[in-house]
C-alpha cells in the first residue's frame, strides 16, 4: 500500500470510530426503552396494533413472531413486483417481474442480502423500488437488530425466561434507529449529487455527430441509497449499483456511502459493552473486527497495486499510472481509483451489504480472493447490521469453550456457562453457511443448468460461482458480474441459500439467547478466562480465520489460488 492508500483507511477508521461510539450509545438508548418522548409515538401505535409492550417472551414465541413478520414481508414484495404493471408511479410502464426473478427479489430483500439477478432501471418501477425494495431495506435491517438485542438480554438476564417483545423491539428499531438516520443520510447524498426525483427517464442527443439517442435513467436514487448503506442492504436502484454516477457522483459520496456500511455494526459494539454493563467487552469486540478488516484492506489492496501481468504486458500499467492510480483499473471509476476502490470491496464484504463500486470480478485473481473469504468468515468482520455482531459474539463463544478444553476449566463467557446445549447451537450457526456454499457450488456446477451461466472458463469461472454461493448463504448480496444469474436455476438455488443462510443462523442465535437468559450469573474465580484483554482478542481472531476459513480452503485452492498461479506463470 502507498502513502495515500494508508491516510485513507485511517481517516476511515478515525471518522468511524467517532461516529460509532454516539451512535451505539443512542441505540441503547431507544432499544431499552429509555428515550422518553418517543413513547408519546409509540402507545398509540401499540394500541392500534394490539400489543402489549410489557408482554416479554421467551425466545420461540420472539422467533415466531420474526419468521411470521419476515414471512409477511416476503409476500409483500412478491406481490408488488408481480402487480406493478397495473399499479401507479411506473412511467416507463415495465411489466410484470417474472416468477422465479420475483421469487429470489423477494428472498433477497426480506434476508438483507438483496442479491439482484435484474438491473434496477430496466426492471422495476419506481412505487416497486421504493415500496417494495426500500422498506423491506429497513425492515430486514431492524430483523438483524433486534436478534442482536435478545443475544444481549441473554448475557445480561439472569434467571429470567423472557428475551424481549419483538414487536417493541422491531418499532423502535425502525422509528428511532433507522427512519432518523437514514433522513440525515439521504440529504447529504442529495448534497453530494446523488439524484432524487420521480421524473420519466430523459431523452438525450449526444453532441458528437452520428450517435443516436441516448436514455438517462431518473428516480427517487438517493432515499434508497440511504437505507441501503446503512442497512447494510447493498441492493443499488441502478443496475452499476455505486458504480454508477448518479448513485455514488464523487469521493465525498464514496466516503459517505463506506461509512454508512460500518456505522451501526459499529456502533452496535458499544450498546453491547452498555447492555452486559462492561464496556471492555465492546472494545475486546470491536478490536477484533477491525484487526481482521484492517489485514483483509492491506491485501486487497496491495495485490490490486500489484496489477495484472496480462494486461501490462499490453501496456495498461503506463495508462494507469499516468492515472496516478498504478496497478489493476481494470473494472474500476477513474474518480476513485485503486485505493478508494479496494477500500470499498473490503467494506462491502466484510459488512453483508453487497454494494459495489468497482467490478469485483475484474479484480486480479487474490484482489477478488479477499472480499470472497470475508464473507466466508461469515460476515462477522463489522458484518451485516445486527447480524455481524451476532455472529462475532457465537465466534467468541467457541473461542472460550477452545480454551476451557486447553486450560481443563469449565467455558464461561460473561459470567454464563456454555454447556452442551450451548455448543450444539454455536456448531449449527457456525455449519449452516459453509455447508450452503459448498453444497450449493457443487450442485451448480455439476448441473448443466448451472454451467451454462459461467462466462468463463477455467478457475475464473468456478470463482464466479463459488463467489455468488458465498455472497446468497452469507446475505451480502454482491457478485462477480460474470455470472449470468437470472436463470430459473440460479434465481431458486441462490435464494433457498439466502433463506436458510439467514434464518439458520437465527435461530439458534435466538435459542442461545433464551437459554443464556434463563441461567444465573457464575462468579468469575481466578481461573476464569478474561474476555477483554489482547489475548483474547488474539483468541478470537485466530478461531475466526481458522474456523471460518478451513471449510473453503480446498475450494479456494481450485478458484483464485489456481488462477493466481496461472497468471503469473505465464
Amino acid at each position: 500500500m502507498n502513502a495515500a492508500a494508508w491516510s485513507l483507511l485511517a481517516l476511515f477508521l478515525t471518522a468511524l470510530l467517532a461516529l460509532a461510539w454516539p451512535l451505539g450509545r443512542w441505540m441503547h438508548t431507544v432499544m431499552e426503552g429509555r428515550f422518553a418522548a418517543g413513547h408519546r409515538i409509540e402507545a398509540p401505535l401499540w394500541r392500534l396494533l394490539g400489543v402489549r409492550p410489557e408482554a416479554e417472551t421467551g425466545w420461540w414465541p420472539y422467533a415466531r413472531g420474526l419468521l411470521l413478520f419476515n414471512a409477511l414481508g416476503l409476500l409483500a414484495v412478491f406481490a408488488l413486483q408481480r402487480l406493478q404493471g397495473t399499479l401507479p408511479l411506473n412511467p416507463q410502464g415495465f411489466g410484470a417481474v417474472a416468477v422465479d426473478s420475483a421469487f429470489n427479489t423477494a428472498v433477497s430483500f426480506v434476508t438483507n442480502t438483496n442479491w439482484q439477478g435484474y438491473g434496477g432501471e430496466t426492471t422495476m418501477s419506481y412505487l416497486t423500488q421504493m415500496l417494495a425494495l426500500t422498506v423491506q431495506n429497513f425492515l430486514s435491517a431492524a430483523t438483524g437488530i433486534v436478534v442482536v438485542m435478545a443475544l444481549m438480554r441473554g448475557f445480561a438476564r439472569h434467571s429470567a425466561r423472557a428475551v424481549g417483545n419483538v414487536w417493541v423491539d422491531l418499532s423502535r428499531a425502525t422509528l428511532w434507529v433507522l427512519l432518523p438516520i437514514a433522513t440525515v443520510w439521504a440529504l447529504a447524498f442529495v448534497a453530494t449529487g446523488v439524484i432524487q426525483n420521480l421524473s420519466p427517464f430523459l431523452t438525450l442527443t449526444p453532441l458528437q455527430p452520428g450517435v443516436g439517442e441516448q436514455t438517462l435513467a431518473m428516480g427517487p436514487t438517493a432515499s434508497q441509497l440511504a437505507i441501503k448503506m446503512l442497512g447494510t442492504n447493498g441492493g443499488g436502484f441502478f443496475n452499476a449499483n455505486s458504480a454508477h454516477p448518479f448513485e455514488n457522483p464523487n469521493e465525498w459520496s464514496n466516503a459517505l456511502q463506506m461509512l454508512a456500511i460500518f456505522a451501526i455494526p459499529a456502533g452496535l459494539c458499544f450498546t453491547f459493552g452498555r447492555v452486559v454493563g462492561d464496556r471492555r467487552q465492546a472494545w475486546a469486540v470491536l478490536a477484533a473486527m477491525a484487526l481482521i478488516f484492517v489485514l483483509a484492506v492491506v491485501a486487497a489492496t496491495h495485490f490490486e497495486q500489484q496489477g495484472n501481468p496480462a494486461l501490462a504486458a499490453l501496456g495498461a500499467d503506463q495508462a494507469a499510472s499516468a492515472l496516478q492510480s498504478g496497478g489493476n483499473m481494470e473494472g474500476k471509476e477513474v474518480r476513485f481509483g485503486i485505493a478508494a476502490s479496494s477500500l470499498f470491496a473490503v467494506v462491502t464484504t466484510a459488512a453483508s451489504c453487497g454494494a459495489v463500486n468497482a467490478m469485483h470480478d475484474s479484480f486480479t485473481p487474490l484482489g477478488g480472493l479477499v472480499p470472497t473469504a470475508l464473507m466466508q468468515l461469515g460476515e462477522v468482520v463489522f458484518g451485516g447490521v445486527g447480524s455481524g455482531l451476532y455472529g462475532m459474539l457465537v465466534f467468541a463463544l467457541l473461542a472460550v469453550f477452545v480454551a476451557g478444553l486447553m486450560i481443563g476449566r469449565t467455558p464461561a463467557y460473561l459470567g454464563k456457562k456454555i454447556e452442551p446445549f450451548e455448543m450444539q447451537m454455536v456448531s449449527v450457526a457456525i455449519l449452516v453457511t459453509p455447508l450452503l456454499v459448498l453444497l450449493g457450488t457443487a450442485v451448480a456446477v455439476m448441473s448443466e443448468a448451472g454451467r451454462a451461466s459461467i462466462q468463463d472458463a477455467g478457475p475464473h469461472g468456478f470463482t464466479e460461482v463459488l463467489y455468488a454461493l458465498s455472497s446468497a448463504a452469507n446475505n451480502n448480496g454482491s457478485a462477480f458480474a460474470g455470472l449470468s444469474a437470472n436463470t430459473p436455476f440460479y434465481n431458486v438455488l441462490l435464494a433457498i441459500a439466502m433463506a436458510l443462510g439467514r434464518f439458520g443462523v437465527i435461530l439458534p442465535v435466538l435459542a442461545l439467547a433464551g437459554s443464556f437468559a434463563a441461567k444465573p450469573r457464575a462468579e468469575a474465580t481466578t481461573g476464569s478466562l478474561p474476555t477483554h484483554g489482547p489475548l483474547f482478542v488474539g483468541l478470537l481472531v485466530g478461531t475466526v480465520l481458522l474456523v471460518g476459513l478451513l471449510n473453503y480452503v480446498p475450494a479456494l485452492a481450485l478458484g483464485p489460488v489456481v488462477e493466481h498461479l496461472t497468471l503469473w506463470a505465464k
